[in-house]
């Protein structure tokens, strides 16, 4: 499948310069340089797909450019690729195409898709697990593109390759009981170094090798890059910059693992376990936290600081886009930790963080605003509401 997603993009792409370029607003000079770009996914939560269907990638050197200023490089995508971000985890990556343009900084990327016809296949849809297929709502990306604010450069005569990294689960937003979904992405840019390296490997036991686990590394509580465990429990976090990270796995009715102070490199893989020494949470009873937020653009995620850190993202709970409602289960045993430095060939040496059993602070967010409940699931816990302006 893998192999046939990349012939496919490949075989399918057209790059086309931008004739509103105006001849290198984005560069030095005449030099000249090439943009390639590809496309990730991380986790999507409760779907079975999610389709969108890509006419064009832009880039800008200003991040507050408009549609009809000059200066835009295009690469488009002729005919329209229609692909399932669901295939996309673990590493693999499908590539749009690329374009020459001039070298330089440029600071503002979009990601243009198709409108939705009035009939299946839907350009853009959504397929929740046990359900039929759904017109996904993605007003914005059809009229000005998926708006990313970028920091790249374009050196001169080389290759400089990107990849969007498309967060669904974060992305797709349930419409109240109206059977309908919004798509509020969540997207990021990072560059492509190096094939050799900027990649974590491992395996998390095969009974929790399923969609709804979580493999995330993370970097001050926020996470980086996702995945779900293939069917043997192995899993592929890439790209991934370099930089340490704490990797955090998140199971349904399993406590919170986490590893410290894993190391990314640009040259080489970092391998954190093998098949026959799986990461493998206790398990944990879990409990529900519900609550809204007002306005209901707001976003919500659930976070345990560890004991003497570090502080990391459990759950991401997503809001309803009408009624402004969520909801997300979190575990009710202690995290488990081990420092990567301290992993053995023959055993991963997990001990449980005791003092932090049961603690979480639920995150708020909107408009740059964080407001924080800390809460105890050692009981019931109350309907939270957070209010914004």
């Amino acid at each position: 499948m893998r192999q046939m997603i990349k012939a496919f993009a490949a075989s399918s792409v057209a790059l086309v310069l931008a004739a509103c370029g105006g001849g290198g607003e984005g560069g030095t000079g005449s030099s000249m340089g090439t943009m390639r770009v590809s496309l990730t996914d991380a986790p999507s939560c409760g779907y079975d797909a999610v389709n969108v269907s890509i006419e064009k990638v832009r880039v800008h050197a200003s991040a507050s450019a408009g549609d009809a200023d000059g200066g835009w490089y295009d690469i488009v995508v002729s005919p329209t690729h229609r692909v399932d971000l669901m295939t996309l985890t673990n590493g693999v990556l499908d590539e749009l195409g690329q374009v020459a343009l001039p070298a330089g900084k440029y600071t503002q990327m979009r990601l243009v898709l198709a409108d939705n016809g009035a009939s299946q296949p839907f350009a853009n849809s959504v397929v929740p697990s046990g359900a039929a297929e759904t017109a996904l709502d993605t007003p914005s990306a059809q009229q000005s593109g998926l708006k990313m604010n970028v920091d790249i450069d374009i050196p001169a005569d080389k290759v400089a390759d990107f990849v969007i990294d498309f967060d669904v689960c974060k992305s797709v937003v349930k419409r109240g009981n109206s059977g309908r979904y919004n798509l509020k992405p969540v997207l990021s840019v990072t560059p492509l170094l190096s094939d050799a390296g900027l990649r974590v490997v491992g395996y998390v036991e095969p009974a929790i090798a399923l969609g709804s686990t979580n493999v995330s590394v993370q970097f001050n509580g926020v996470p980086v890059k996702s995945t779900v465990p293939e069917a043997s429990g192995r899993f592929v976090l890439y790209p991934v910059p370099v930089g340490q990270y704490d990797l955090v796995v998140s199971a349904t009715g399993r406590a919170t693992a986490v590893v410290t102070g894993v190391p990314v490199v640009d040259t080489a893989h970092t391998t954190l376990n093998g098949l026959s020494v799986p990461i493998a949470p206790p398990l944990s009873a879990q409990r529900a936290v519900a609550g809204t937020v007002s306005p209901a653009d707001a976003t919500v995620r659930a976070v345990q600081t560890l004991s003497g850190g570090p502080r990391v993202e459990v759950a991401w709970a997503g809001v309803d886009a009408d009624t402004g409602a969520f909801a997300t289960a979190l575990p009710m045993a202690a995290p488990v930790r081990v420092a990567f430095a301290s992993i053995g060939p023959f055993a991963l040496g997990f001990v449980a963080d005791v003092p932090a059993t049961g603690l979480y602070t639920i995150e708020a967010a909107r408009a740059g605003v964080v407001k924080l409940q800390p809460i105890d699931v050692a009981a019931t816990v109350q309907p939270l509401t957070f209010v914004f302006p």
